[in-house]
């Protein structure tokens, strides 16, 4: 296991939606320091609501400076200008951002640095802090994203890609992309919380007052609700499949569309990650409604871990990451197709079905899963570094490149 080590973690929002990187580092955190950079200079923000809701968050965490989260784990949030294609905001953002985190590491005590990135444009600040090894978590195609440009990220993507020592996948497609542009990428899928989920089988808890008058069956979603979530075919479900109610648990980014009105549709917002247990106890099924886009076509849902760790059978959109399980995972695309499903879902739901896709995830743990990056680390370190160029003039010559691609292109 990794330890005794000082990781700089580039990363979205440690106050937002917990993903894997929350669930890395803070395992992480047990045998390390953990300097978690909220990084939001990916994209030049809107007059969205939610937008506006970021920009004041993040203006907030800034005044306050580094904060200490959990055991181990100090959060910055340096002052960036969040417009990536200007060249002036990019060379203030590199002097702010590692000015903060150096300030930051001067605190912790001296041991071997490490940087890992969640985020694929950060290649500006490999190689800054005299790191033993640079790993680029790559967990979505971020290109896909609503509000990015495309080409001017993938072009940073590669910068990093360029740098970095090692690169983790998350998915198959992921894994081809980024296998075609460095030499010592690795697919390690998510993994789970199973200690924490799993009690949803273990134990009696106590049922979340909004669902225990609920008609059953409850057909539960759990996650960000975004562009890539089919509102259409949860809609129709509502509609066809009267005799279930639907929940829909997590912070929503679009308007409820189709599902506005549906009496039998609950959206209950954000929930703490500790009480999930008790809400996956009650569902009958677990729902994954995902459209079929680019951006849904790299993912690997953590969703559908967690969905079997507390015994809930899942329910899915035919995704290439989602592969039917004989009594634990169902396929379809269509609403008629999904609700024949639910039908043969509830059929084996017993308290024993559950048990058993319950301990389908045991040997899924994350745990399990820094004990596979270890072993991808330890090897690396024995091996000549894929590239790590580095320096001012260097990262300068790229930023020239990039921005000449990216006029190319336009």
């Amino acid at each position: 296991m990794i330890s005794g080590k000082n990781i700089i973690c580039f990363a979205s929002g440690w106050n937002f939606h917990p993903t894997s990187k929350h669930h890395i580092m803070r395992r992480l955190a047990r045998r390390n320091n953990v300097v978690w950079v909220n990084w939001h200079a990916s994209r030049r923000p809107t007059m969205h609501p939610y937008d506006l809701r970021m920009i004041w968050d993040k203006l907030r965490q800034m005044r306050q400076g580094a904060q200490r989260v959990a055991h181990n784990i100090a959060v910055v949030t340096p002052f960036q200008v969040p417009m990536p294609s200007m060249r002036l905001a990019r060379r203030f953002n590199r002097f702010t951002v590692r000015r903060a985190i150096e300030q930051v590491v001067e605190t912790l005590p001296n041991r071997p640095v490490q940087l890992w990135s969640f985020a694929p444009d950060v290649s500006d600040f490999v190689g800054c802090f005299g790191e033993e090894l640079a790993l680029y978590y790559c967990v979505d195609a971020f290109g896909e994203f609503p509000g990015y440009d495309r080409a001017l990220i993938e072009n940073r993507e590669r910068q990093l890609l360029d740098r970095v020592d090692v690169v983790i996948a998350t998915s198959r497609p992921l894994y081809e992309s980024k296998s075609r542009f460095h030499r010592n990428v690795h697919l390690v899928e998510h993994g789970v919380d199973y200690e924490q989920l799993s009690r949803a089988v273990k134990e009696e808890l106590d049922a979340p007052r909004e669902l225990e008058s609920l008609r059953r069956p409850i057909i539960g979603y759990i996650g960000v609700v975004g562009e890539w979530v089919d509102l259409d075919l949860l809609a129709a479900l509502a509609r066809e499949y009267r005799r279930a109610s639907i929940v829909v648990i997590g912070p929503v980014l679009v308007p409820h569309g189709p599902c506005e009105d549906l009496p039998n549709v609950y959206w209950l917002g954000e929930r703490d990650h500790v009480l999930l247990p008790a809400y996956l106890r009650l569902f009958d099924i677990g729902l994954i409604p995902f459209k079929h886009v680019p951006l849904t076509r790299s993912a690997n849902p953590i969703k559908l871990y967690e969905y079997l760790a507390a015994g809930v059978p899942v329910v899915s959109t035919g995704l290439p990451s989602v592969r039917p399980i004989p009594n634990a995972v169902w396929v379809a695309d269509d609403v008629e197709r999904m609700i024949r499903c639910c039908e043969d879902a509830l059929a084996c739901n017993s308290a024993a079905d559950r048990r058993r896709r319950s301990d389908l995830m045991r040997s899924e743990s994350w745990e399990a899963r820094l004990e596979q990056i270890a072993a991808i680390i330890d090897a690396c370190g024995r091996t000549p570094p894929c590239g790590r160029s580095g320096g001012l003039a260097e990262a300068l010559a790229e930023e020239e490149r990039c921005e000449a691609a990216v006029m190319t292109s336009t």
